[in-house]
């Protein structure tokens, strides 16, 4: 096992990655921006080191400080946590180059799987059911203009090195096409480096389901059952659960089974998120793969009893897995919340502050993942991300109640801050929520709904 890990992340994935270190006697190196510097994590490890300045650009992923900060301090492993440097397979080379070990698949896989066109190409061969669209990445307008005759409408604009819901656009008319792609393009060039675009035909009223996969360098491979993500803004989720509710069981093997030979096809090691969009007839198709550790994938730890973290450090560390597939059935009901500090009056608009009071809830089977603390400012450099709140219960319905009373629980106060805590209860309330009958567009009904009601204009 290893004797140090430097943690190449911030905020709650960083402490939480520290947790499971120690509990394994592994020592810990946080490295921090200057924003960052009294951050929880800085205080819960072994030792941290200064990397820059704010700027994400500078500090977190910024190669030659992360490398200098680990050979320095005798690391001999690194843990991207998730975003970042996470799924950047220069990363994962450099740190091969220099003797470090990388917890994530090896770099030619994540090249594979991080250009979603190849990705998407190498799971159909492998059998994957993929969406009809572009082979590749589209070469300019006018090959859209084909692609989208060829698939028809809605159609979804996608980028070639995307991810976390951004550089993605549905264009439901053709007269649509022209300025959502150049927008598209402009959108993932500023956000990724990269102005590649690919096309697939969008699914309406579509349930948003993925599969966690753990696989080791022996060809051992296993999955630990679906979330549902279905419930998201913008791309980007409020409340994922374990099991999805209203799957039939037949669907979910073919799901589940499916995810572990893509993995195997590409020589996938460590741990993986299969995405799949699922139609309202039953069909499904991938989406992505993720060569990382999801933010939500505390759900799957609660529903199977299994640190997804020490299985990545046992599995880099060179160990065969540590469980089996028949060991594997999920238990029980898991659901995870999203506290954000933003405003969803505002369209969700950020609002950074300085947190006076911060009190999470607590209780039998309520998990908080949290970096946050009184006297912690949220700055506008990094991601709005307050706490996960994780609950488990015997069931969906006592998960749910479980849910609200936490989040009801939860104590937050700040100058000009504002959370999502109310519109996570509003959610879990709605009666199609609690029907478990949502799709990726509930969210956006709901507020339309709202808006209605109160008699103004949806946002």
């Amino acid at each position: 096992m290893f004797k140090t890990v430097l943690i190449a992340n911030r905020g709650e994935i960083a402490l939480r990655v520290a947790r499971t270190c120690r509990e394994l006697g592994i020592r810990t190196v946080a490295v921090h921006s200057t924003a960052d510097r009294e951050s929880a994590v800085v205080r819960f490890a072994d030792e941290s080191v200064h990397i820059g300045p704010p700027s994400a650009k500078a500090s977190y992923l910024h190669m030659p400080s992360i490398m200098e900060a680990a050979l320095r301090t005798g690391a001999d492993a690194i843990h991207p946590g998730y975003g970042f440097l996470s799924e950047d397979p220069d990363f994962a080379e450099v740190c091969q180059t220099h003797g470090v070990t990388f917890i994530g698949p090896p770099p030619h896989v994540i090249e594979k799987l991080g250009d979603k066109a190849l990705a998407r190409r190498l799971m159909a061969e492998a059998g994957l059911p993929v969406l009809p669209g572009s082979t590749g990445a589209v070469n300019g307008l006018a090959e859209a203009r084909k692609v989208a005759e060829r698939i028809g409408y809605p159609l979804i604009l996608k980028a070639v090195a995307g991810g976390g819901g951004r550089g993605i656009a549905v264009v439901r008319a053709a007269d649509q096409l022209t300025q959502a792609y150049r927008e598209t393009c402009a959108h993932a060039r500023a956000v990724f480096g990269d102005e590649r675009l690919y096309i697939e035909r969008f699914v309406e009223d579509a349930r948003h389901i993925e599969v966690q996969v753990l696989c080791d360098r022996h060809g051992g491979a296993v999955h630990l059952g679906e979330r549902d993500c279905s419930v998201q803004r913008r791309y980007q989720k409020l409340i994922e659960e374990a099991p999805a509710p209203n799957l039939p069981d037949e669907l979910r093997q073919q799901m589940c089974a499916a995810a572990v030979r893509g993995a195997l096809a590409v020589g996938y090691v460590g741990a993986a998120t299969f995405e799949f969009v699922v139609s309202s007839d039953g069909s499904f198709h991938l989406m992505e793969v993720n060569c990382r550790l999801q933010v939500e994938h505390p759900v799957t730890e609660m529903s199977t009893g299994i640190d997804l973290v020490r299985e990545q450090l046992l599995i880099a560390a060179g160990r065969p897995l540590s469980v089996r597939q028949e060991d594997l059935a999920p238990r029980g009901w898991s659901i995870e919340s999203r506290v954000n500090a933003e405003d969803p009056e505002r369209n969700f608009a950020p609002t950074p502050g300085l947190l006076t009071e911060f009190m999470p809830p607590g209780g039998p089977f309520v998990r908080v993942d949290s970096h946050a603390y009184p006297g912690w400012l949220m700055g506008p450099d990094y991601d709005s991300l307050l706490a996960k709140t994780v609950v488990w219960a015997p069931d969906r319905e006592q998960a749910i109640a479980r849910m609200d009373r936490a989040l009801g629980e939860f104590r937050v106060e700040g100058q000009g801050l504002r959370t999502t805590i109310g519109f996570l209860r509003e959610i879990l309330a709605h009666p199609a929520h609690r029907a478990g009958t949502h799709t990726t567009g509930f969210v956006a009904e709901m507020r339309t709904e709202t808006a209605a009601v109160r008699g103004g204009p949806g946002s």
